[in-house]
């Protein structure tokens, strides 16, 4: 569903990849190996830590989890208000919800509210693109995307469509990308570095109001 963006949707869309590859960079270091976009890693070390008889943190990851689903609710909640711009309203919410968790690491500490702000931004990031209700392109997991992408390859192997798999590809590259940039900087400055993907996201919430309004030629598809 990648390709269906265009470049500029796909530019766009990568954007937002490494804007929560950053922000799960940053998380990874700080809180110990917790995730706050990947919830198939949470899921994993959650399973592990309850066989461990390490309680904290088995509820330190289903909390996390349970942020993230309880931020794609509050977005999809917010998308579906009439009035509102809908891919705008999914990234107001996410940008709250990240501005929050920034406010939590003003005294340089950032605990377990950090952590839940943070995931629930995460959560509702991923209610960016839709179709008929469901999500067409994942933001923060990159699985579904390198099968894609991997199939593509495939189909262009044996004379299908040569570049189908680049978009696919761009999504892995600024997820990945991201996280980089996100660990370096954490290792440099700390938690504060988290206001620049706070920024950072604002201003791709600004675009996309400015994108998606009546009248613009390259209004995103939903």
């Amino acid at each position: 569903m990648a390709r269906s963006l265009g470049w500029r949707g796909i530019a766009f869309a990568s954007g937002l990849t490494a804007i929560a590859g950053f922000v799960d960079g940053v998380a990874f270091i700080h809180f110990g190996g917790y995730f706050v976009s990947f919830m198939s890693g949470n899921s994993t070390r959650s399973s592990a830590s309850l066989a461990e008889g390490d309680f904290g943190a088995w509820a330190m990851a289903m909390g996390l989890v349970g942020g993230f689903v309880l931020g794609v609710a509050a977005a999809t909640l917010a998308s579906q208000v009439a009035s509102v711009q809908r891919r705008g309203a999914v990234l107001s919410v996410s940008s709250l919800f990240l501005l929050g968790a920034a406010l939590t690491t003003l005294d340089g500490a950032g605990g377990v509210w950090t952590a839940l702000l943070m995931a629930m931004s995460m959560g509702s990031i991923n209610a960016t693109y839709t179709r008929r209700g469901e999500v067409s392109v994942g933001l923060t997991y990159m699985t579904g995307a390198l099968v894609k992408m991997g199939q593509h390859l495939a189909t262009a192997l044996v004379g299908g469509p040569k570049w189908a798999w680049l978009p696919y590809g761009a999504l892995w590259a600024m997820i990945t990308f991201g996280s980089f940039a996100g660990a370096m900087l954490y290792l440099q400055a700390g938690l504060l570095i988290l206001w620049v993907a706070a920024l950072a996201l604002v201003v791709w919430t600004v675009v996309a109001f400015l994108r998606d309004s009546p009248g613009r030629k390259f209004a995103h598809p939903r």
